[in-house]
């Protein structure tokens, strides 16, 4: 019997996929939407994107329609193809604005998007997209059930914007260590605006460190009838990061910094 069982499963396996074929290839829609079901709601996603795939458009404007078109973008998602699935998504929010599944539908559709934003280092077209998306989500549906995944998610691609955004005014601090002056004036306005833009950023005590450094590379490296300003502001820089995190992990760094600039102050007291 144990060694009949592992045939029978194999000839279940094979039947089932004979019968599923039979139908691919068949013109008869109606066997088409009930075996897209059968396997929709075995979570058979994959097949049965393929058979809605094939008359989705055949049920536009059908009773059936609405219940088709939310299997089709849902399948997409499933099956992890999430631009197909934000574009289909959309077209059932458009087509069906009174229906039930419109909420679940519109969370679903920016949910896939956020899924095509790329690493924070790459081009942050997609991020931007799906935050405009589930923005739009949250202010539409601020009851919703989905509102709590819907700001997580909102909050991580945030995070990644920050990061590209800050990654960009550290490179700007270190090319202003090793290069142009410029470079270290770019890298403070970058991350003054950084810090205006983004006043609740997790990224405010490295974006102050970095401000410090590249207001202490502008200073040490000026010529000598701009330095005492200079100086003076990257003192000022320095003291805003330890006011704001006395126990700055950046700390050891940036008192070797300020002994420096007090030290270099000293030339002008006198």
């Amino acid at each position: 019997m144990k060694k009949l069982l592992p045939l029978l499963l194999l000839v279940l396996i094979l039947g089932s996929c004979s019968e599923y074929q039979k139908v691919l290839k068949n013109q008869d829609v109606k066997a088409k939407y009930e075996m897209a079901e059968k396997f929709y709601d075995e979570g058979d996603f994959k097949r049965a994107n393929r058979l809605l795939e094939q008359i989705a458009s055949k049920y536009i404007g059908k009773p059936q329609g609405e219940r088709v078109m939310f299997f089709f973008a849902n399948s997409y998602y499933q099956i992890g193809q999430y631009n197909d699935a934000g574009y289909q998504f959309e077209r059932f929010v458009k087509a069906y604005p009174r229906s039930e599944k419109m909420q679940e539908a519109s969370f679903l559709g920016a949910k896939s998007y956020s899924y095509l934003s790329r690493k924070y280092s790459l081009d942050q077209t997609d991020t931007d997209k799906a935050l405009l998306k589930i923005q739009n989500f949250i202010n539409t549906y601020p009851d919703s059930e989905y509102l709590p995944e819907a700001n997580e998610i909102a909050a991580s691609l945030t995070r990644k914007k920050e990061k590209k955004a800050l990654e960009i005014a550290k490179q700007f601090t270190k090319l202003g260590e090793f290069y142009d002056l410029e470079y270290s004036i770019s890298a403070i306005k970058a991350l003054e605006n950084f810090m205006l833009d983004n006043p609740g950023t997790i990224y405010k005590e490295e974006a102050l460190y970095y401000k410090t450094l590249a207001a202490y590379n502008l200073a040490i490296n000026s010529h000598p009838n701009k330095k005492e300003e200079r100086l003076k502001n990257a003192n000022e820089a320095y003291g805003k990061l330890i006011k704001t995190f006395p126990e700055t992990e950046f700390a050891k760094k940036a008192n070797n910094m300020k002994e420096k600039i007090d030290k270099e102050l000293q030339n002008y007291s006198k």
